[in-house]
């Protein structure tokens, strides 16, 4: 990271309780390909150039925070789960007085590549945007929220999720991938202005992007991620899939070494 980049920081969501594994192991410390699916994470992000991660945590922490007791991150506990935007709120106190880009990732996503967060937050910069997403074509979006453009200039409006979207916007192929990069003023003043007047009851960090709009500030949707790159893992069928295809990197790519992210 040279002198001239601006100071960016992670925050991993990695709350999640992962019933569909069947295990009483956390969820993001299944592994795949012989690390962690944090881990793999963790290591994405400090490609991106990431200064400072912080992890939220929940079911089994003491767990999480013993296997990644040298990776030099920030961990906080998020001990009800209230939706993605209530897990970043339990990150604030890392945010205070932070300047620069704040990624938001899952970690429950392994093959996502850190040159991929690298693009992200570089548009997200070029643009001086308040939030950039990323997002993904895929031949089959059922079940993610459709990224909605304007007909005339194709600059991003916003995200529908799959229920609520019509017909026509059914037929988007450019999918919402939870990752986003925010600038760390927009996400500290967004934050408490997002509610839970939802079905869930739950506070959801889609909600940021459409706030930050109708304010006037600068929203941003990058396609810069191929479709494998954005798969999530909620059970062993899709665990032992992320699998196969990170292998398939490595083999690719010549390295047959797995290392732990710090």
């Amino acid at each position: 990271m040279t002198g001239e980049r601006m100071k960016a920081m992670a925050i991993v969501l990695a709350a999640g309780e992962g019933k569909r594994m069947q295990s009483d192991l956390p969820k993001v410390l299944h592994e795949a390909a012989g690390e962690p699916l944090l881990g793999h994470v963790g290591r994405a992000a400090r490609e991106s150039g990431v200064d400072r991660i912080v992890v939220v945590i929940g079911k089994g922490a003491d767990l999480v925070r013993e296997r990644f007791a040298d990776a030099q991150w920030e961990f906080v506990v998020q001990a009800e789960r209230r939706g993605t935007a209530d897990a970043v709120i339990q990150a604030q106190d890392a945010l205070q007085g932070f300047e620069g880009d704040v990624l938001v990732l899952a970690g429950d996503v392994p093959l996502l590549r850190g040159s991929t967060l690298q693009t992200l937050r570089d548009r997200h910069r070029e643009a001086h945007a308040a939030v950039t997403v990323l997002t993904a074509k895929l031949p089959d979006p059922t079940g993610y929220g459709r990224i909605v453009r304007s007909h005339e200039s194709g600059l991003f409006q916003g995200i529908v999720e799959h229920k609520d979207a019509t017909e026509e916007q059914r037929g988007i192929d450019e999918v919402n991938s939870s990752i986003y990069c925010f600038e760390a003023s927009a996400l500290r003043d967004v934050l408490p202005k997002i509610g839970n007047d939802n079905a869930q009851g739950e506070f959801y960090l889609t909600d940021s992007v459409s706030i930050l709009r109708d304010e006037g500030q600068r929203v941003l949707a990058v396609s810069a991620a191929t479709p494998d790159e954005i798969k999530g893992v909620n059970d062993r069928d899709q665990l032992a899939e992320v699998e196969a295809l990170l292998l398939a990197r490595r083999r690719e790519s010549g390295t047959h070494r797995a290392g732990e992210a710090r």
